[in-house]
């Protein structure tokens, strides 16, 4: 073998290997149990970052440890390439977005590859392709028949730049996420998938430890996020009765506002009624009041989110109509503020300043009443500042609240509840905060949905024989909308019901559709004629997903309803697509920048710059190592092509190799931690790789005579065999640092060994072998090279199906053991014993030992203390 590391050439041979092989094509057929482990599909942008070197080294490692220890693994990969920054790419470019995209995944493809990755390419999907789109459009049709899919008109959020539509997710800051434009608000027709239908399971998988369904395999943290965004709630639902007519005379909705409230017991202290800028009331009043219009005009700018509009100033304006309140009898004036969302309940909500921190805050900007009306036994309430007790419902009683008075929060709803139904104006009710999902885009770049439009037939679904309705492949967006407004070949179609001319409609489905099921078209790729099929229920569920924090809602809420869509359409057996969930940790890097002279920000690569560190060790700025000029440090953050802080793997793997890329990323920190980059340690990994190398050179140069083993190779042994002990355990609970830990103090184990004692050559080539397999999962490369190097190929056969190395039980017992020697308490030496001996073996030992003689001076013993397994004290 060569005397020296050659990570290029080592990888070479390695990967031409597995692929002469086909070793990583996956059958349903082989023996041993099932296990799918998958990591989200990447957006082909161009280049891998360190952050999918993470993520599928994860995925990597937890395959091949499965797959030596006898399970049928599946790893796929595929490509999630429909979406807005092809389109962009595109326009810069003038490039049609297809081809940028397919130029990504080969080059992407081909990074992946070198990385060595196990992932069976004969299951890969791109979602842009018809093949898998088709099976979009198929689903869509088939919700349509079943009515969990609708066209409707609603108030969305219309990016006026990309000229889309946002999910309230889109919006930050009031600005679309990928433009920055300022979100408006507007009403267009589109489709939309029912998933409130599915509310109560899809909550009840997250939020009750007794569901069957419960996915105790996630993090607490994203379950918390999901019963969050579901967010069920208790309450009553009410109105305030009116008499404010349109210009017809007729009712606005009836004379009734209604409102949602889970603090039906506060109700006496109604001072005020806010409704969204798009309610009817608003738009009746501001039909005659110009700085109303106004005001509202400015609310249908920005986000429409909650988080968003808890952090935005709460603006209102009184519209000069007044409602009744339901229980009193008051008049109630009604304001349009811009924190009511009209997608949310009624798009009005009561204002109990007393009780509510917002409604506090709102009343004391505009000078509006606020009326106690619960107590807490010990507090005083005041309306000068708002105290956390003011809104406490465990504690509370009713006071100033006529029949309600001394009742306390339960039993006031409940009488609240029943004063309102008697008067026919109110019940309890159950709200929830998901809303159905918009799946209509207004861009390019994406699945077409499946419907033309005829002016005598009205919409009508495209003729399953006809899927898939193709994406024009060769058209270049400028930037003024859509380009297949313009395609006329893609538009004029003859309607499939009246044959008469017709328009196919030219919005696209939201990318999160073809992310929603990609997982299951891994098990059945190669299916012309179906969507999935029996092997999908062979593989699904999914038993681990690996992916990022940011996905915990969307994606995985999409996702999960996707799948029980599917399961009540009897096209699979599962509830939930993932048993289990890793959301691995970000890649972060040190920031360094300054200002520049016109205001801006520049920042510097990390290799740019010297640390500059205060008496501590802490790094409290930088300096250019071309000119000594001082940089701001900006501490670390996630790695980003924009403040020059992130890291090609590519460069890694051509310096070092693919192999020490992986190592460094699993070893310097656990998988759901942050990874803070350090150039020092992926040296430290490259080292410690030629080490490996190393001893594997020097054992096989070792002649191995048939000898017994001695204590040494004993106790070497024993060492090894408790290390691989405690591999196997972080091996299980997927904490691949310490498992890389573990490896090196195998290494470390073997290099300190004196190979000519007595058994040595045996025990160190099977303490190598040991520690090539606990190896492998992580750096596969160098491990397979060494494994046949060293003939454990042929005894053992190819690495990646070898036998996962088993604990020998017999050589973790001891036949002595070491205790240490006291005397008078203090630590003077050390005797072997008997594993076996007794305590008067002990005491004879310890008072014959030389260390004893030397430091008892002579004294006699006076009492001897034995702490069993630990060391014996003698008392002189």
């Amino acid at each position: 073998m060569n005397e020296k590391y050659d990570a290029s050439a080592v990888e070479a041979a390695a990967q031409a290997h597995w692929q002469s092989t086909d070793a990583y094509r996956v059958r349903e057929d082989k023996p041993g149990e099932k296990f799918y482990a998958c990591s989200m599909l990447p957006y082909p942008s161009g280049k891998l970052h360190m952050g999918h070197v993470r993520n599928y080294t994860i995925n990597d490692m937890l395959t091949r440890h499965l797959r030596m220890n006898g399970h049928n693994v599946l790893m796929p990969m595929g490509w999630d390439a429909f979406g807005l920054p092809a389109e962009n790419a595109a326009m810069k470019n003038k490039v049609p977005p297809a081809k940028w995209t397919y130029d990504n995944i080969a080059y992407m493809k081909r990074q992946m590859q070198a990385m060595g990755l196990a992932i069976d390419w004969s299951r890969e999907v791109a979602t842009c392709s018809p093949e898998y789109y088709k099976w979009n459009q198929w689903l869509f049709l088939k919700m349509l028949e079943k009515g969990i899919a609708e066209r409707r008109t609603q108030v969305v959020n219309w990016d006026p730049v990309d000229q889309t539509v946002l999910a309230n997710e889109q919006v930050i800051d009031g600005r679309g996420w990928r433009s920055g434009a300022v979100v408006e608000k507007r009403e267009i027709p589109g489709y939309y998938l029912k998933i409130t239908d599915y509310a109560e399971e899809l909550l009840a998988a997250v939020a009750d430890p007794e569901d069957k369904n419960y996915l105790a395999g996630w993090p607490e943290r994203v379950r918390l996020m999901q019963e969050n965004w579901i967010g069920k709630s208790a309450g009553v639902r009410f109105a305030f009765p009116h008499t404010i007519a349109d210009d017809s005379g007729a009712l606005i909705q009836d004379g009734r506002l209604y409102v949602f409230t889970t603090r039906a017991d506060t109700i006496m202290g109604v001072t005020f009624c806010a409704v969204a800028p798009e309610h009817p009331l608003a738009a009746h009043a501001a039909a005659g009041n110009a700085e109303l219009a106004a005001f509202i005009e400015r609310c249908q700018q920005g986000g429409t989110t909650e988080a968003e509009l808890a952090l935005k100033e709460k603006e209102g304006m009184p519209t000069g109509l007044f409602v009744t309140h339901p229980l009193t009898g008051a008049q109630v004036p009604v304001w349009v503020g811009n924190y009511v969302l009209m997608s949310y309940g009624d798009g009005a909500v009561m204002g109990v300043p007393a009780h509510d921190e917002r409604d506090f805050a709102f009343a004391k900007k505009y000078g509006l009443p606020i009326q106690q009306v619960v107590a807490v036994e010990g507090e005083t309430f005041s309306t000068d500042a708002w105290a956390d007790w003011y809104g406490d419902k465990q504690r509370a009683v009713c006071v100033n609240s006529g029949d309600l008075d001394g009742l306390p929060y339960k039993d006031a709803v409940d009488k609240v509840a029943e004063l309102l139904a008697a008067k026919g104006l109110g019940e309890k009710r159950t709200t929830w905060r998901l809303r159905d999902w918009g799946v209509s885009r207004q861009r390019y770049w994406g699945t077409p949905i499946p419907i033309i439009h005829c002016d005598h037939c009205g919409a009508v679904p495209v003729p399953e024989k006809d899927l898939p309705v193709v994406l024009p492949e060769d058209l270049i967006p400028d930037g003024s909308g859509n380009p297949l407004h313009q395609c006329a070949t893609f538009v004029d179609v003859a309607c499939p019901q009246c044959g008469k001319p017709a328009k196919r409609e030219t919005d696209t489905m939201d990318t999160f559709v073809d992310s929603s099921w990609y997982f299951m078209r891994y098990t059945c790729a190669d299916n012309h004629d179906a969507m999935v099929d029996g092997r999908t229920d062979y593989w699904m569920p999914m038993d681990q997903y690996i992916g990022g924090i940011e996905h915990a809602i969307l994606h995985l809420l999409y996702a999960r309803f996707w799948t029980k869509v599917m399961r009540d359409l009897g096209l699979v057996k599962a509830d939930e697509p993932f048993t289990r969930l890793l959301t691995q940790g970000m890649v972060l890097n040190h920031i360094y920048s300054r200002k520049t002279p016109q205001g801006g920000i520049e920042y510097f690569w990390p290799h740019e710059v010297e640390n500059v560190f205060d008496a501590q060790g802490k790094i409290i700025g930088a300096k250019l190592k071309a000119d000594g000029s001082a940089v701001d440090y900006g501490g670390v953050g996630t790695m980003s092509k924009s403040k020059n802080n992130g890291v090609d793997p590519q460069d890694l793997i051509d310096r070092y190799g693919a192999d020490t890329a992986r190592l460094f990323t699993m070893f310097a920190a656990p998988p759901e931690a942050t990874l803070e980059w350090n150039d020092a340690a992926v040296e430290g990994a490259h080292r410690f790789l030629r080490r490996v190398w190393a001893f594997g050179l020097k054992l096989s140069a070792l002649a191995a005579p048939a000898a017994e083993a001695g204590d040494a190779a004993r106790k070497l042994r024993r060492e090894v065999h408790q290390i691989l002990q405690q591999v196997n355990f972080d091996y299980g609970r997927m904490q691949y640092n310490t498992v890389v830990s573990g490896a090196m103090k195998l290494l470390n184990a073997l290099e300190g060994a004196d190979a000519a004692a007595a058994g040595m050559p045996a025990a160190l080539r099977e303490g190598f072998g040991i520690l090539l397999r606990v190896l492998y999962p992580a750096t596969p490369h160098i491990a397979h090279a060494l494994w046949l190097e060293l003939g454990y190929g042929a005894e053992f056969g190819d690495l990646l199906d070898a036998p996962w190395p088993q604990v020998d039980e017999a050589a973790l017992v001891q036949d002595t053991i070491e205790l240490m020697l006291q005397v008078n308490g203090k630590l003077r030496g050390a005797i072997q014993v008997a594993a076996s001996a007794d305590k008067a073996a002990i005491e004879a030992a310890a008072l014959a030992s030389a260390d004893f003689a030397k430091f008892s001076e002579g004294k006699a013993a006076k009492k001897v203390i034995v702490v069993p397994g630990r060391l014996v004290n003698v008392v002189v």
